[in-house]
Parts: structure tokens; C-alpha cells; sequence
């Protein structure tokens, strides 16, 4: 798989070093919106086999969350409390502010997915422990 299908119809983008230490894994960053010139950021979010983000959380005092649309491979999402949901390009997932969470790939799969932050009122992110090995391992 070259680098332009593993990001797919978006791109895979640049190694996504300013939130490594948020991630198991490499992942890439390709922002598809300015944040300085649109009030909705999106970015086609790339991870390498068994890469995933740290559980976190879209706080917001109204409005807020996160929207992925899913693109190319196979990747998982778990909601904190919840089984893990199996994603594959088309779906998308609806994620509410103040929600723990984590994403990424499936241990043998290259995943991309749209990231859309919801905008809303008094809105951050914060992120928690990583997805250990033992939990992701049992998917």
C-alpha cells in the first residue's frame, strides 16, 4: 500500500508529532479546513496498524463533540463503559462533548477517518491514559 492509499481520497498528510505523546503508534494529520478562516475544523486522520489515540474527552459546556467519518481500512471506536464498535469506511460516528472515548486501527489494517470538531461554548479537549495493550489487545 503506497502512501496515497493509505491516507485515501484525502491524504495521508504529515506525521502527526504535535500530539505523539497522545498516541500508541504513528499517525498522519492532514487538516482539510483553517481554523483561522472557518469556524468548523476538519482533518483527515491517518493511523498506521495497531496506532491509536489515548482515551479522551471533548468537554464543552454546550454544543461540542466530535464527528468521524470513516474512509479507508479498519479501525475501532469505544466509548468508556461500552463495547469497542468495529469501523469501516462509510460509517460515521457521533460522539457527544463530556464523553470518554479512544479510536484508532485495527491491529492489521492502515485506518483514516475525517475528524470534525463540533464547535461549541467553552470547549476543550482533554486527554487521559493511554488504550493499554492488554485492553486493546482483546478486540
Amino acid at each position: 500500500m503506497n502512501d496515497n492509499q493509505k491516507g485515501g481520497a484525502f491524504g495521508l498528510g504529515n506525521p502527526n508529532d504535535a500530539f505523539a505523546k497522545y498516541f500508541i503508534g504513528q499517525s498522519y494529520l492532514n487538516p482539510l479546513t483553517d481554523p483561522k478562516n472557518c469556524n468548523l475544523f476538519l482533518a483527515n486522520v491517518t493511523f498506521e496498524p495497531r496506532c491509536r489515540n489515548n482515551w479522551h474527552i471533548h468537554h464543552a459546556k454546550t454544543g461540542g463533540g466530535q464527528l468521524l467519518i470513516c474512509t479507508t481500512g479498519s479501525g475501532w471506536y469505544q466509548e468508556e463503559g461500552k463495547d469497542a464498535i468495529s469501523l469501516e469506511p462509510g460509517m460515521v460516528i457521533t460522539i457527544p462533548a463530556n464523553v470518554k472515548h479512544w479510536h484508532g486501527a485495527k491491529k492489521d489494517s492502515w485506518f483514516s477517518h475525517i475528524a470534525i470538531e463540533v464547535p461549541g461554548e467553552e470547549t476543550e479537549n482533554e486527554w487521559c491514559e493511554p488504550v493499554t495493550d492488554e485492553e486493546y489487545d482483546k478486540l
